[in-house]
Parts: C-alpha cells; sequence; structure tokens
C-alpha cells in the first residue's frame, strides 16, 4: 500500500502506476532515505525505517508514502535495500547468504562480509568524521569496539559490507571485464552493457545535495557520465561509478578499460 505524496502532503495519494524493479533499480521508485526534512522524510524517522530485519524494514516502507510517483524523478534512496529483501524473497536464502555463495566467494573477495571477524579486526580501519563542537577530526567507529564488529540484524543492500580496496578491486574489474574475471562469469556481456547505459528520461538526472547534474544519468545500480566534457572530467562518456557515505569512491571507464577505486573513510561525504 504505498502512496505517493509531493511533500505538501504528507498523507500522500495513490501513485499512478505500481512501481517495479526498474525503478528500484534507478532510484526512481519515489522512496526516500529519510534524511531530510519534509513530511516523508519525517515519517520515515518516526517510523525508524531501517530499525529491524529486512522484512521489517520493507513492511514499513509500505505503510508510508512515496515521495513522488514512480519514475517522476530521480531520488538516492532505500531502494537498493529493498532489492537486497527482494532478492532474500525470490532465492529462498538470507540475503547475506546469498551474496557469499553467488558473488563473494565465486570473485575471491575473501575479506568482504558485513561484519569483520574477530580475527581481522586488527587490519579494519578507523572512520573518522568532524567533532561537532570544535570541528576537529575524530574517530566516529572505532574498529575494535564498532559496530562492524557484529554481525548485522539487517544486511543492507545500499551500503554496510565491509571490505578491501583489492577486494573491491575485484569487483570492478569483473564488471569492466564485462561480466567475467579468472575464468568465473557472474553476468553476461550484454547484461553488464544494459546495467551500465543511461535509463533516466533526459529530463531526470542524478542530484547531489540540492543540485542536479543534467550531464549525469543513472543506470541498473550504477550513474552514468552522459557527457564527460559537460561534467568537467576527463574521461569518457559512458562512464559508471558511485560514492559512498564515508567518502569512498570507485569509477569504470569502460572504453579505455580503467578503474578506479578510492576508500578515504571519512564522514560525511560533502558530494551528498
Amino acid at each position: 500500500d504505498l502512496r505517493a505524496s509531493d511533500e505538501a502532503d504528507s498523507a500522500g495519494v495513490a501513485p499512478k502506476r505500481p512501481m517495479t524493479v526498474r525503478d528500484l533499480l534507478t532510484h526512481t521508485s519515489g522512496l526516500s532515505y529519510g534524511w531530510g526534512e519534509g513530511p516523508v522524510d519525517r515519517a520515515y524517522q518516526q517510523a525508524k525505517v531501517t530499525d529491524g530485519t529486512l522484512q521489517d524494514m520493507a513492511r514499513k516502507l509500505g505503510e508510508l508514502p512515496l515521495m513522488h510517483h514512480p519514475s517522476a524523478a530521480w531520488e538516492y534512496s532505500l531502494s537498493t535495500d529493498v532489492l537486497g529483501y527482494l532478492v532474500q524473497v525470490v532465492s529462498g536464502r538470507p540475503f547475506d547468504e546469498y551474496l557469499q555463495t553467488e558473488i563473494l566467494q565465486p570473485l575471491a573477495m575473501v575479506d568482504t562480509a558485513f561484519h569483520v571477524p574477530a580475527e581481522k579486526l586488527g587490519r579494519f580501519a578507523a572512520n573518522y568524521g568532524p567533532d561537532t563542537g570544535s570541528g576537529a577530526i575524530e574517530v566516529i567507529d572505532d574498529p575494535q569496539t564498532g559496530g562492524f564488529t557484529r554481525p548485522a540484524s539487517r544486511p543492507s543492500g545500499g551500503g554496510g559490507l565491509v571490505g578491501t580496496a583489492s577486494d573491491y578491486l575485484r569487483f570492478a574489474q569483473m564488471m569492466v571485464n564485462g561480466g567475467e574475471l579468472d575464468g568465473v562469469r557472474l553476468l553476461g556481456r550484454k547484461t553488464v552493457r544494459h546495467m551500465t547505459r543511461d535509463h533516466l528520461p533526459p529530463e531526470l538526472s542524478v542530484r547531489w545535495g540540492e543540485a542536479r547534474s543534467p550531464s549525469e544519468g543513472f543506470g541498473l545500480g550504477f550513474a552514468v557520465t552522459r557527457d564527460a566534457a559537460q561534467a568537467g572530467e576527463v574521461g569518457s562518456d559512458g562512464t559508471f561509478y558511485w560514492s559512498g557515505m564515508a567518502s569512498t569512491w570507485f569509477w569504470i571507464d569502460p572504453v579505455e578499460e580503467i578503474v578506479a577505486v578510492l576508500l578515504t573513510q571519512f564522514v560525511p561525504n560533502d558530494t551528498y
């Protein structure tokens, strides 16, 4: 029972059509992350949508209004978390177990999981952020005692995996190779090409903070550079990428077959 809202009316209205998997993959579903101050975001905060399990999250979201009609706008959101729950339902396996057996183990991403086991804590980096009073940099997630030292109750499709640069490089290399790495094929070549095309209509684009960037579209899980010159990037049209909350970045240039991974461990990511 998902309803659409124009943010002026928190009660919402019936969506013009049902939400699709493609809407979720392109972040045009109408969902939010609940980070803002509008009525829909406040409803997320009051409902504590990310507390509990993936099933709990999906149930709560189904009772809340949408920010907009599906496909009407681009809004970075819990869409990827909902996709994680969908994987769990369709596969009949816990989402974290599915990732381990179907993606992480086949790609030999040996240090990637939703928490860091005790024997690996010595290699786990601290996460930093500004002190709210002085502005000085301080540790906000201690590698020995923080939340990532324990299994997650809600393995998040949108964020929460812990890993290494070398592990993520293997994933990125699989993508630039067209779905294959070291003899292991996870995706078809045409599937990767379809995922990394811009799926947004011309009037929609990726938004960083309050500013939208007409030169940046979105594929099925990745932002996509529409026009590198307009974006001010020394790269190729069709480069796909994303960033994380802790100021982490990756980008893949499929024309030049170049992959970059940058892990800087600082919250917030001011790009957002």
